[in-house]
């Protein structure tokens, strides 16, 4: 553990989560990164409490972790392009409510996202995260061995054509069809990760389309299973912090007229490969 700060990590549920407690993330040492890689890697996604950053700290913590994105819908004008805004409120009902992984229809999707929490409501608007390496585990081993080496096709116009207001074609000139393995080796864990999702995966290459669309649907479900997951309820100044290799998310929309307001700073990361 880092020796500046007296930091306690404790897990929220045993497959997924945990909470880093005694951390300020305005007073970064080497051994607070070292510590938060450590949880991050341990249990896939990391929340703090109580942190008030402002958005070049919040720059600057994701920016210990790698390279950092600039997501597509980021105003083009927006003083720091690295932090995507996602607000809604009385005007905008959410719509993000999903189960996905980040940007996989990068060619090198991202290594993480650091979501950080400005205003939120009440009741509802909680997040929850899916462990897709256990996911992996608990499926039959059939199945296993069916999407073994498979490559699947992802597809950014099935969120963002609508969102950015343009044709798929548009959105394909400058992010065309991406292909990942199916089954993804996470590059430093070396676990086996069940790598679709409904929000981006369009098909199976070189698969009937029916197969196909059976297919996905099995492996999309594998993240609603409840032993694979926790949840996470907000607070203003709550952080977290997930390993998008290995996570998915979904953000509940269940708050709509009230307001939820906020920030994600976005860690590039490699292309996924699978390991046989």
């Amino acid at each position: 553990m880092g020796d500046a700060q007296q930091i306690r990590v404790e897990p929220v549920t045993p497959a997924i989560g945990a909470e880093m407690l005694g951390i300020d993330l305005t007073q970064i040492t080497a051994g607070l990164i070292e510590d938060v890689r450590a949880a991050l890697l341990e249990h896939k996604v990391v929340f703090f409490r109580d942190q008030k950053l402002s958005p070049q700290q919040h720059i600057d913590f994701a920016q210990h972790f790698g390279e950092l994105e600039v997501h597509p819908a980021t105003p083009k004008a927006q003083e720091n392009p690295e932090v995507l805004r996602i607000e809604h409120g009385p005007n905008s009902r959410g719509s993000e409510n999903m189960w996905h992984s980040d940007v996989t229809w990068r060619e090198q999707p991202s290594l993480g996202s650091v979501l950080r929490a400005i205003e939120v409501p009440q009741l509802g608007g909680d997040t929850l995260f899916a462990n897709m390496a256990l996911a992996y585990d608990r499926l039959s081993e059939a199945t296993r061995e069916r999407i073994s080496g498979r490559i699947a096709v992802h597809d950014i116009a099935r969120v963002f054509a609508r969102r950015l207001k343009k044709t798929p074609e548009e959105l394909h000139e400058q992010y065309p069809l991406m292909e990942h393995p199916i089954v993804r080796t996470h590059p430093e864990t070396k676990q086996r990760v069940v790598y679709v999702n409904g929000a981006f995966t369009s098909h199976i290459k070189d698969m009937d389309d029916e197969e196909s669309k059976l297919l996905l649907d099995e492996l999309f479900k594998s993240a609603w299973n409840p032993e694979v997951q926790c949840r996470f309820k907000w607070r203003a100044n709550s952080i977290a912090f997930w390993d998008n290799r290995v996570c998915q998310h979904f953000a509940t929309s269940d708050y709509f007229p009230a307001v939820r307001k906020m920030e994600r700073v976005t860690i590039a990361g490699d292309r996924p490969y699978f390991d046989a």
